[in-house]
């Protein structure tokens, strides 16, 4: 398990390096100016020893003010340069960030619309949407704030290091030994620390489904006063989250503490030697003032760099989530494929279809049926039967296993799902409705829809009233606080059918939000847009059903009954069944 997270840590890094390398012109110049910061910052060091060399002497005899005065200038204009230079870089180093954040985002939105529908059917919405926002995030800050940070402090660390060689390698040699047992214990500590950041961010993404599902489903949770069981949950995983969070926080915050004690070991060893070697005569108290200012731009270096070390860890782990989600299995390829369709009749052939979304449990065992253009076909069976799999598999948001399916003829795997999906309208039994003005939920992904063609469809439906009713009819802004109840949305998302126009037509529970009044009027606007189209209509309230041309009846992946509604009921078979004890049940 170890090895297999350093491999996927090894590749998320790899990835990372993928995407700032885009930015290579810009990498470079942040490095350059960070070595120069350093470099800036170095100088001075040297020229406080030589300035206080010159107010000891000064003490003793006269003192050398141009000179002083020169010296300080130096330092103001070092100092002014340095400011100036590590401002152009924390510029350009921001902008590289949110270059880099935009690029993982865009990326992940068009991988989104890449990926077959059983991912997300099997990951929940907290969690993708962790990685999308959470771990973007923090790879975005770790990257702005510690990347600049490393390179600065690694070119301050060399360029200390062989000052202080230069200056005197006995003193330098006993400042870095301190300094570098220190640093091998905080790489200690990161190796520890590692794989707790990695849960973090994992539980992190559970948490957040946990609360995205409770948000969502709330009414349900109050209405069942399963209030109790809800916070138990996610108290258990807050719990989970805190421990591994604790753990790695703790270890990564011990770095701290420890690389300042060493620093100030480190300061008290140069001191002790630097005067031994003072009292010898063997260096100036220059030399001394100049050292202890270099094992601070040494010592100093190493604290920030486990500082920037351990938010890399976090960034580490985010790289690592926001990758996997961007290496998940795509739907195949479709730019070889040159088959299409435009104008069709409407007949859908269904030949010897299996399909089960595990492969050892099959839903649909074998499916075989010819559907003429123009018909109404109704789906109908108990719960689990594998109605809305035939519709989930008819616009190929999953493959058969088996077997094909064909429109005119052609098999749906021949073709473009762009190509099949412009060939369907769809009404399903979860309706769905977005921030936006009325006409755009209505017309989503429709063009030049006059208000005349509005007013005609939402009569149709019944919507009418309720857009009259609007202070901007449509024009108006809908939110997530709009007053507008479930079986509403249902004729919404009737309307955005009828206004697709599309020869076939999928309805899936198409009434079940709405009331019996309703019910009736939407039926009526439904004859009319099954009129001349192929059409699929999956319901339970078989009422609604007795004018199709076919009723297929399922039960258990197959079709055990076929044939109208008055066909069915004479044999008196599991249709009939299914019929009179909805009546019974509503009696």
């Amino acid at each position: 398990m170890a090895e297999k997270q350093k491999t996927n840590l090894k590749k998320a890094f790899g990835d990372f390096f993928y995407y700032i390398g885009k930015h290579k012109l810009a990498l470079f110049a942040s490095v350059a100016l960070s070595v120069i910061g350093s470099a800036l910052t170095l100088i001075g060091p040297g020229k406080v020893g030589d300035m206080t060399n010159l107010i000891k002497d000064g003490l003793t005899g006269s003192m050398d003010i141009p000179a002083i005065v020169k010296i300080a200038i130096l330092l103001a204009v070092l100092y002014i340069l340095g400011f100036v230079v590590n401002y152009v870089q924390g510029f350009i180093m921001a902008t590289v960030t949110q270059r880099v954040t935009q690029s993982m985002r865009r990326d992940i939105s068009k991988k989104i619309n890449r990926m077959p529908l059983k991912y997300f059917d099997s990951h929940t919405t907290g969690d993708t949407l962790s990685r999308v926002t959470n771990d973007v995030d923090t790879v975005g800050q770790t990257m702005n704030q510690c990347f600049s940070t490393l390179i600065f402090y690694i070119a301050m660390l060399i360029g200390a290091t062989l000052l202080m060689l230069t200056t005197n390698w006995i003193m330098a040699l006993c400042g870095i030994a301190a300094a570098v047992v220190g640093f091998a214990i905080v790489l200690l500590l990161i190796s520890k620390s590692q794989k707790y950041f990695i849960i973090q961010q994992q539980e992190l993404g559970g948490i957040n489904g946990c609360v995205e599902e409770s948000y969502t489903g709330l009414q349900v949770i109050k209405a069942y006063n399963n209030e109790r069981s809800v916070k138990k949950d996610f108290h258990a995983r807050n719990d989970q989250l805190y421990e591994c969070a604790w753990k790695s926080q703790f270890l990564s915050g011990m770095m701290q503490p420890l690389m300042t004690f060493i620093g100030n070991f480190a300061y008290v060893i140069v001191c002790i030697v630097g005067a031994v070697l003072a009292a010898q005569g063997k260096i100036e108290f220059g030399v001394i003032v100049a050292f202890m200012l270099y094992i601070r731009n040494f010592t100093y270096p190493l604290q920030n760099i486990s500082q920037a070390l351990q938010s890399v860890q976090s960034m580490a782990a985010a790289c690592q989530r926001v990758f996997e989600f961007l290496d998940e299995e795509e739907m195949a390829d479709e730019s070889g494929k040159t088959a299409e369709l435009r104008e069709i009749k409407g007949d859908v052939t269904f030949d010897h279809v299996r399909f089960g979304y595990n492969p050892d449990k099959i839903i649909i065992k074998d499916f075989s049926n010819q559907i003429k253009s123009g018909q109404k076909i109704a789906i109908v069976g108990p719960t689990g039967a594998g109605k809305t799999t035939i519709v989930n598999l008819l616009m190929r948001f999953y493959e058969v296993n088996s077997g094909s399916i064909a429109i005119d003829g052609v098999p749906i795997a021949s073709l473009k799902r762009e190509n099949l999906h412009d060939l369907f309208g769809m009404v399903l039994q979860d309706t769905w409705m977005f921030e936006g003005t009325v006409r755009e939920n209505l017309v989503y992904n429709k063009q030049n829809v006059s208000d005349e063609k509005l007013d005609e469809v939402c009569r149709a439906v019944g919507l009418i009233d309720l857009i009259d009713q609007l202070p901007n009819r449509y024009d108006t802004q809908l939110s997530d606080n709009a007053s507008i109840s479930a079986g509403q949305k249902q004729l919404f998302t009737i309307a955005r059918a009828m206004l697709e126009d599309a020869p076939l037509l999928i309805l899936d529970e198409a009434t079940s939000s709405v009331d019996t009044r309703t019910e009736l009027q939407v039926q009526r606007a439904m004859d009319l847009l099954t009129q001349g189209r192929t059409s699929f209509v999956i319901a339970h309230r078989l009422s609604t059903i007795k004018n199709a041309d076919c009723i297929l009846v399922m039960k258990d992946g197959d079709i055990i009954e076929s044939g109208d509604h008055e066909t069915l009921m004479s044999k008196g078979g599991f249709y009939a069944d299914l019929y009179n004890s909805q009546f019974e049940q509503a009696s």
